[in-house]
């Protein structure tokens, strides 16, 4: 099992780690927020919830109860409800399409562009999201369908994450690169 550090809590880190759906969420939560507060958000909505964080399970809850899940308190995101909505979204999508199993997104998949294709079809996933994602799934856990090493983002990201210290870094370097004028 690869061993991600996207969050400061091992907790988190752990179901991001384990859990394909979970992984998705915190991509999905993954904009407006600190990196840490996103992809801790998953472990959050499952303990919240009570059963285990599946496409099915957030795809067929109550939206007003999903929506009181992540508002909390705390939020799991600074916009709660929206991102609830969202969310939902991207639970309905993977299950219509994939069967509930987030895998079958790249599992059979020969090409980077295929890939990146099935990702960008994910409610909310545009260019950025699509590439980060993809690169995550291609370093942290071997998702490496021909040509996925011309796609990698150009820019500091999650996927070069290895450990605590390495967000730490990633962070640093991405907000000097912003501030130097790149534009993801």
């Amino acid at each position: 099992m690869t061993a991600l550090h996207f969050t400061d809590t091992e907790g988190a880190n752990a179901i991001l780690s384990s859990n394909p759906f979970a992984l998705l969420v915190g991509m999905t939560l993954y904009q407006q927020v600190p990196v840490e507060k996103a992809f801790a958000g998953p472990a959050v909505i499952e303990e919240r919830l009570g059963r285990p964080l599946t496409a099915a399970a957030v795809a067929e809850c109550d939206p007003t109860e999903l929506e009181s899940v992540f508002r909390g308190p705390p939020a799991v995101h600074r916009f709660p409800a929206n991102m609830a909505k969202r969310v939902q979204a991207v639970a309905v999508f993977i299950v219509e399409t994939y069967g509930g199993d987030t895998t079958a997104l790249w599992d059979g998949v020969a090409t980077a562009e295929e890939l990146a294709a099935r990702i960008h079809q994910i409610p909310g996933f545009g260019d950025y999201k699509t590439k980060v994602y993809a690169a995550v799934l291609a370093r942290q856990f071997g998702v490496t369908p021909t040509g996925w090493d011309e796609h990698l983002p150009d820019w500091p990201n999650i996927s070069e994450v290895d450990s605590d210290a390495d967000r730490v870094e990633m962070k640093a370097r991405k907000k000097a690169w912003k501030e130097a004028g790149g534009s993801e």
